[in-house]
Parts: structure tokens; C-alpha cells; sequence
């Protein structure tokens, strides 16, 4: 469902941002905000601030941030459709009908009913499994065999589907109902040469683990065996409520553990996910028995900016990681952290904890390998490196993992790292994985590009990094233009006149690169003075609801807000087609450093004015203390890049 910009921009508008967020979390006026206990992670002294006059919210805690509808979204879990309409009908708005024809809205319509009456449906088989728990003493001595309590069983709503063909025919009043069979509860057979449609249920003499989605509604089961038969675990189908390459058991469950515990640990099943839970990792969720996906790691990335994979140790579990790497390598931004937990063959997590303890458990997880190592060792496996053609091996083994992912300076260093096992340089390394576009001339001759856009690597007078400056250069302020100096150029570009206008040039002409931003980023953006902090709040409720999107989308959804005239000015010269040498992505982490410095450095200004006291001296130096993290970040990325030259 395509909602007008315009509707959405007048329910923000209309829409009391304190209010909504006031109603999940106790606030009390602090100066012109409001300030309460951060609802996404644990705290005991109030990070989490809300702004009447810029309708956002922000934790300094946790970095988490938005407006209404990203709170809503964030906080109960509601779809961006979903949320719009809450607010909607809060306020007594009406949703206006998109531009889809009659055919379609109803098509839409009938499909979302139909989704609320499936979920309905297995929401009335896992209730009827939890009540067959209690009166199957094989089941309830299997779960305690395992070690699980009855609390940790009610809160996972562990069930047990009896033995009989057609146990649920007891539960629905219709055993023939066709929803039955499309939400994969009952199977439907035909016999060959016969017209007898034959039904039984799907699952018969197994504990149910019903599946839930981030809503916390039952989309489909997982049912394990109490003895060895196989299949030892059995998942529902594919449905139109439920697809295994999109969800993670346990995510409902775990969702608030994940900010708490500072990392979501990824494991291979149900038991494993339900056990740690009671053991003390509440934050462990689990694929459905599949490969994770790219879809299973960007819903991760909602909850928490750091993810570590458990397998066994096994060839089986190392397969398994390898395929995870593939799934997590557009995701591994320079903010972000991915590790590999290996465990001993004969162990998972579960048998592993209770042989060796919780805090044995955890002392793997702080060792797990990081994704450039396992990268690494993944593109190594089965070369030499002795030999000539060992190395050459593992660096097309390495290319493809490599390409994958984001730019940042992540990339740059295991450029450098591959670069010394294959004892090439990085440039040259470069130059073999992304040769230098070439022209034709007139004559027909093939030509170079120029030195200094071969490969992204290259600098000099006119690279996209000459104007990487220590950061304590004298400047104007940092929301302002820059000093009178002439302006560089960039990329064959005039530079912007502030940093916040080449932050939004940068995010405008590559919107992808605001998922890979951390909270902290966002906020700043968010909070920039008019017109640009409105144009980020606008941007991060294009992409809420339509994922990355091109300058040419962007534009046309820009029409009439009060901030046009400003986004046309600054892509004027943008190029319709990325270049793939493009720097941006570079540009990006530099201009948002200097943003955060500068931000800092009037916050310092500030607090000096302040009388002199304990609390102003311990802010100051906290306030010091970031600057020079900051700075040390400024000068590792400037680094990073003289290093590639």
C-alpha cells in the first residue's frame, strides 16, 4: 500500500510525538524536552529524550531515534502501514486510497484479511497445544529431562501435539475448513486414481514450539520429536503468514534482551534458543531450519547493532557458518559487529552450558572470530600459500566475499590484509579485482582514466581525500559554511559550502548508505537546523516505508515540502548513474566525524561559560573524552586511506 507523502507529512505534523511516546513511557519535563528511562535497553538514570519542538525522539543511551511512526514501529513492533494507521486513527485521520486500481486495493484488502484469519486460526491450534501439555506426562517428562521449568515452557507457549490423525478435528468446528490446510496445520492427500480427498494433521506426537512474528502473533510451528524418530524437528509450510527465510524463532521473545545483552547470539534450534533463555542468554534466537539469509540478518539489525553466530564445531557447522558470512557481509558496516562462535564438536549451546557453566559460555562468546577473520580463513581454505598459485587461489576465492561488502574502512583493511597474503600490494590487488575503466578516444585508441579515479584508492591533488583536514583546523561553525578558502573540488564536483549540505548531497544521491549509519548519525542528522534537519526526518520516512531509493524517486517525493528548493540546489550536478569508483561512502564517514566534532566542540564552548563545579567538570571532561575518540576515528580513517596510496 503506496501512502501519500503529503498524508504522512501532515499526520507527523498532527501527530504529538511526547504524547505517543508518553503513552509506552513515563516522562518528565527536562528544559524544552522530555526525559524518561530508554525503553529499548535497560537503564536506571534517564538517557531517553523527547523533543516537542522537533517532534523526535532520541536515547543518548542506546543511540535509538525517530518520530512517531518510527517509534511505533520500533517499540510494538507495527509494520510502517500499520503504524501510519494507528496514528491515523488516533488522530480521526483517514488513510487516503493510494493510486492502485480497484482490482488491486481489493486484492490487498482480501490478502490482509486473510492474513488476520490465518494467525486467528493458529492461534487457536497453539492454544489447544498448551492445553494438551498438561495432560501428556511423556511430554512433560521430556521438557524436564531437558532441564526446562514450567515458567520458561509459558513463555515460549511450548504445546504437544497428540498422537492421534486428527487430533484437531476436536478443536474446529470444521475439520474440512480449507484454512486449516492452508496455514499448515493439515495435510490434504488425493490418492492416485481416486477422487477422496483424504486430511490428517500435520503434527502428531510432537512438543510444538509455536512461531512467532515480531507482532507476537503465531504464524506457523516447529515440532520436535520426544523420541529419535526423523524428521527430528518438522516445520510448518510455506504460508501466506509465514516464510522461513524471513523469520527467527524467538525474535518476539528475545527482542528487548537483545538491547540489554548488547548482541543477538544466532543458534540452529528451538531447544537451543528456549534453553539459554532459561540459563541466562535471553537474547539467543534461531533460523527455522534453513540457511540465515540476508532478510534474517537486516531484521537483526533493527534490534541491535551487533550479532554473533553459534555453531557446532563440526563440518556440518562450519558449513552452515560459511553460509551465514554470505548472508552477513552487506550488513558488516564499519558500526556494526558480526562474530562466529565455534563450539566443540560433541557440544551446542545448550549441553555446553550445562556441562561448562554460563560463564564459561559467555567467555566463548567475547572470543567468537570476528567476520574479517572468518572471511580470511573461509577464502583460505584449501590454498597454499607457499605457492604462487596458492595465493592466487585464495584471492579469487576472496574477491566475491570481499565485493560484498559495504564501503567503509572495514573494506579498505582487509584489502590491505589479502593484499599481504597473496604479497601483492593493496593498490594492485585493487587493480586486479576492479581493473580501471577505460574510454575511447576518437581515433578509436582505448585510453586510461586518470590516475586518481582508477580504483577509489588513489590520491592527490584532485582525489576525493585531499581534503581530509585535521579536524582541529580553525573553521567556521559547524552547521555554517566554511571559512572564505577556495573550494576544493571533489569528484569533479564544486564542494558543498557546509558539511551538513555534503552530508545531504552524499545521503540524497545514495539513500543505501543510511542503513549503515549508526543511531547516533541519525540523531545528529535529524537534529540539524532547518532545512536540513526536516529534509533527514523526511528521509528516514522514505526509506521506513520503501527501502533505499534513487534521487529520481526522491525527487518527485519532494515536490512542494519545504526543503525542495534546497535538495535541487545541492544535486544539480549529481550524476544520473553512480559511478562505481564513486567515493562517497568515504566522504560520508568523514564529513559525519567532523559534524560530531564540531557538535561537540560548541557543546564544550558552552559548559566553559557554566560556573565552575564537580558535575561541570566531570562534563567537560566526558564531553573532552568523545571529542578525542572522535578525533582518533577522524585520523584512523585518514590513515586507513594514506595507506591504499
Amino acid at each position: 500500500m503506496a501512502i501519500p507523502q503529503t498524508f504522512i507529512q501532515e499526520l507527523i505534523a498532527r501527530a504529538d510525538v511526547v504524547d505517543i511516546v508518553g503513552r509506552y513511557v513515563q516522562l518528565k519535563k527536562g528544559g524544552a524536552n522530555f526525559m524518561g528511562l530508554c525503553p529499548f535497553h535497560g537503564e536506571k538514570s534517564p538517557s531517553f529524550s523527547v523533543s516537542p519542538t522537533k517532534q523526535f525522539y532520541h536515547c543518548f543511551g542506546c543511540g535509538k531515534n525517530g518520530n512517531a511512526i518510527g517509534f511505533l514501529m520500533d517499540h510494538a513492533g507495527m509494520s510502517f502501514v500499520e503504524a501510519v494507521q494507528d496514528l491515523a486513527q488516533q488522530y480521526g485521520m483517514q488513510v487516503p486510497e493510494d493510486e492502485a486500481s480497484p482490482q488491486d486495493r481489493a486484492r490487498a484488502k482480501e490478502q490482509k484479511e486473510k492474513q488476520h484469519t490465518l494467525t486467528s486460526v493458529l492461534e487457536k491450534a497453539s492454544s489447544a497445544y498448551r492445553r494438551q501439555l498438561k495432560d501428556a506426562p511423556r511430554a512433560v517428562a521430556y521438557l524436564k529431562g531437558r532441564g526446562l521449568s514450567g515458567d520458561i515452557a509459558k513463555q515460549f507457549g511450548l504445546g504437544y501435539a497428540p498422537e492421534g490423525w486428527r487430533s484437531l478435528a476436536s478443536v474446529f468446528a470444521s475439520y474440512d475448513d480449507p484454512l486449516l490446510v492452508e496455514s499448515g496445520l493439515v495435510i490434504s492427500n488425493v490418492d492416485e486414481g481416486s477422487t477422496e480427498e483424504k486430511r490428517y494433521d500435520r503434527f502428531r506426537d510432537r512438543i510444538m514450539f509455536p512461531i512467532r512474528n515480531i507482532k507476537g502473533e503465531c504464524i506457523g510451528f516447529g515440532g520436535r520429536v520426544l523420541g529419535d524418530e526423523k524428521p527430528k524437528y518438522l516445520n510448518s509450510p510455506e504460508t501466506p503468514v509465514f516464510s522461513k527465510g524471513r523469520e527467527l524463532y524467538g525474535l518476539f521473545e528475545a527482542r528487548a534482551h537483545l538491547r540489554d545483552k548488547g548482541y543477538a547470539l544466532v543458534t540452529e534450534g528451538y531447544m537451543d534458543v528456549v534453553a539459554l533463555a532459561q540459563l541466562g542468554f535471553p537474547n539467543a534466537v534461531a533460523t527455522l531450519g534453513t540457511a540465515c539469509t540476508n532478510d534474517h540478518v537486516q531484521k537483526l539489525f533493527r534490534f541491535t547493532d551487533a550479532v554473533v553466530f553459534s555453531f557446532d564445531g563440526d563440518s556440518a557447522g562450519r558449513r552452515a557458518a560459511r553460509k551465514a558470512l554470505d548472508g552477513a557481509l552487506a550488513f558488516a558496516t564499519d558500526v556494526r559487529s558480526i562474530k562466529f562462535l565455534f563450539l566443540p564438536a560433541e557440544d551446542d549451546p545448550d549441553s555446553f552450558i550445562r556441562a561448562h557453566g554460563a560463564e564459561a559460555f559467555s567467555e566463548y562468546v567475547k572470543q567468537a572470530t570476528p567476520l574479517s577473520r572468518f572471511l580470511v580463513e573461509s577464502a583460505s581454505e584449501g590454498c597454499d600459500l607457499n605457492t604462487a598459485e596458492g595465493r592466487a587461489h585464495l584471492s579469487s576465492n576472496a574477491k566475491p566475499l570481499w565485493m560484498q561488502l559495504p564501503d567503509g574502512a572495514l573494506k579498505l583493511q582487509l584489502l590491505a590484509e589479502i593484499a599481504d597474503l597473496v604479497q601483492l600490494t593493496g593498490r594492485e590487488l585493487s587493480e586486479l579485482w576492479m581493473p580501471p575503466a577505460r574510454a575511447t578516444s576518437k581515433d578509436g585508441a582505448r585510453a586510461r582514466r586518470s590516475p586518481d579515479r582508477s580504483a577509489g584508492f588513489e590520491a592527490g591533488p584532485s582525489s576525493s581525500y585531499s581534503h581530509f583536514a585535521d579536524p582541529d583546523t580553525p573553521r567556521s561553525g559547524g552547521y555554517g559554511p566554511r571559512s572564505s578558502a577556495p573550494r576544493s573540488r571533489l569528484g569533479g564536483r564544486a564542494r558543498p559550502a557546509s558539511r551538513a549540505d555534503h552530508a545531504t548531497r552524499i545521503l540524497l544521491g545514495h539513500s543505501q548508505f543510511w542503513e549503515t549509519l549508526s543511531g547516533e548519525d541519525h540523531a545528529m542528522l535529524c537534529e540539524l537546523p532547518e532545512p536540513h534537519g526536516t529534509l533527514f526526518v523526511w528521509l528516514e520516512t522514505q526509506l521506513h516505508e520503501h527501502g533505499p531509493l534513487t534521487w529520481n524517486a526522491l525527487r518527485s517525493e519532494a515536490t512542494n515540502q519545504p526543503f525542495e528548493a534546497l535538495a535541487l540546489r545541492l544535486m544539480a550536478e549529481a550524476a544520473a548513474t553512480p559511478d562505481p569508483n564513486d567515493d562517497s561512502a568515504m566522504e560520508l564517514q568523514d564529513v559525519l566525524l567532523r559534524l560530531a566534532i564540531d557538535r561537540i566542540d560548541a557543546e564544550m564552548q558552552q559548559i566553559a561559560a557554566l560556573p565552575p563545579d564537580a558535575d561541570v567538570s566531570q562534563r567537560y571532561r566526558t564531553m573532552k573524552d568523545r571529542r578525542a575518540t572522535l578525533a582518533a576515528r577522524l585520523d584512523a580513517l585518514k590513515k586507513t586511506l594514506s595507506e591504499k596510496v
